[in-house]
């Protein structure tokens, strides 16, 4: 599966981005999908993620109540809406696909379950 991610940009603190996620291939679906993030320096890490069906997310403590996750099956995508964004949120985010589908349970949040990953989208918010 191939994945474009889109939405990124410069934003003040407080503002709010809406990340996309376009997959290619009629099995999307079927996998779990993730949104990691890599500051400058600093290593990659998981933001949020969601089951194939949508029915279960999973949120880092640092976003919890200001990220959401969401996904569209019938258009192959996947969302990430950040709202309340903060100076530290700034960072390479990138989209990532599992084949390892965790059916009618909560998806993974390791970076080692993600076979698939997005190009990245900067998003940079200003203090």
């Amino acid at each position: 599966v191939q994945l474009q991610a889109s939405g990124g940009g410069l934003v003040q603190a407080g503002g709010s981005l809406r990340l996309s996620c376009a997959a290619s291939g009629r099995t999307f679906k079927t996998y779990p999908m993730g949104w990691f993030r890599q500051a400058p320096g600093k290593d990659r890490e998981s933001v949020v993620a969601i089951n194939n069906s949508g029915d279960f997310r999973y949120y880092a403590n640092s976003v919890k109540d200001r990220f959401t996750i969401s996904r569209d099956n019938a258009k192959d995508t996947v969302y990430l809406q950040m709202n309340s964004l903060k100076p530290e949120d700034t960072a390479v985010y990138y989209c990532a696909a599992s084949s390892r589908n965790t059916g009618w349970a909560p998806p993974s949040a390791t970076i080692q379950a993600y076979d698939y990953w997005g190009q990245g989208t900067q998003v940079t918010v200003s203090s």
